[in-house]
């Protein structure tokens, strides 16, 4: 018997034309193996509802076709369900289609449907908005929220936000309380992860596995201008949790306080929370199409980009101690200055 799909897609997601996608899914798609319709969302939340109308008449698949906010609004009404995620990325960012290393070439993505190799993987949920890569709060929930007032898409319009705003930016203290205890940060931003990064290849958390149970936690200490190049540098270099401003814990729950309300997002979309945010992880919640080619070592930092990891560690410790060995001589030289009153 064939398996059905339903291609949900989302006609102004990302930055580029849908228009030859259908056409390209009749060429592509094995239909020896699927029956398939295609349906446009017209609004928002209209994802979610033709994909629970879907899971209700015992659809296998329903395929995303957009981007990181398209596939959370189809994946959050699948979960728990024996209908399963198939992604055609077509986003601005792409990141949960990145971490799973499904291509990016429309063509190569509908044929790893054909292959339908399909897991059972972990989402997370934050306040009760399930997410499927990162959610967090902190500076990155502030630029997506920028991001989306703006109304711009793609890497440009992105990088332009965090530049504009990353000088001004206040980092908060937050109270973090997991399985092993409870710990204080001040930080520029924490991000939960379920997958290894943002979109474009911004490695947030490039240890991160949607099958181990568990959620990575970064915590982005306050950095200066001098140090924010390494920082941009680490994180598309696969190599952030090698960062001395990266401080990195995994868990299953997490129960973080702030002192004042603000903004949180879910897989790139912001929204207003309170000072008590909640994050849980609920392993093996959803069925994913996956790449069965995949080669896994494409997520991890080759040994030359280790390499300069590890040197620009070194020159920031140098910078760090030769500061703090010149604090030390200024207080010396006003303590000899207060003895010989001078």
């Amino acid at each position: 018997m064939k398996k059905k799909i339903v291609f949900i897609m989302n006609p102004i997601s990302g930055t580029s034309s849908k228009a030859a996608i259908p056409s390209l899914i009749e060429s592509t798609l094995n239909k020896e193996l699927f029956e398939y319709e295609i349906r446009m969302t017209e609004r928002a939340g209209h994802a979610s509802e033709i994909a629970t109308e879907a899971k209700n008449n015992h659809v296998d698949i329903v395929v995303a076709v957009g981007g990181d906010g398209t596939i959370n609004e189809v994946a959050r009404s699948i979960v728990h369900s024996d209908t399963a995620l198939g992604i055609i990325p077509c986003g601005s960012g792409n990141g949960l289609a990145r971490h799973l290393l499904i291509p990016m070439n429309l063509k190569k993505s509908i044929e790893i449907i054909n292959h339908c190799e399909i897991h059972d993987l972990d989402y997370g949920v934050i306040n009760e908005y399930p997410f499927f890569c990162t959610c967090g709060m902190g500076f990155d929930a502030f630029v997506s929220m920028k991001f989306a007032e703006s109304g711009k898409r793609g890497p440009i319009s992105y990088a332009e936000n965090i530049l504009r705003e990353g000088l001004k930016y206040q980092p908060e203290t937050y109270t973090l309380e997991d399985e092993t205890g409870t710990k204080q940060y001040k930080a520029f931003l924490i991000s939960c992860a379920n997958a290894s990064q943002y979109g474009n290849n911004a490695y947030i958390a490039p240890q991160a596995s949607m099958s181990d149970g568990l959620m990575d936690v970064i915590i982005m200490e306050p950095f200066d201008v001098l140090e924010a190049p390494q920082v941009s540098f680490d994180m598309f270099n696969k190599t952030l949790d090698k960062n001395s401003k990266i401080k990195s814990f995994r868990c299953k729950k997490l129960h973080i306080t702030r002192s004042q309300p603000g903004v949180i997002h879910y897989d790139g979309d912001p929204v207003m929370s309170g000072t008590e945010i909640d994050v849980h992880l609920e392993e093996k919640g959803i069925k994913m199409i996956v790449n069965p080619h995949a080669d896994k070592n494409a997520r991890k930092p080759n040994a030359i980009q280790t390499a300069f990891t590890e040197f620009f560690n070194d020159l920031n410790a140098m910078r760090d101690d030769f500061n703090k060995q010149s604090k030390k001589v200024e207080a010396l030289s006003k303590l000899v200055q207060r003895k010989l009153n001078i």
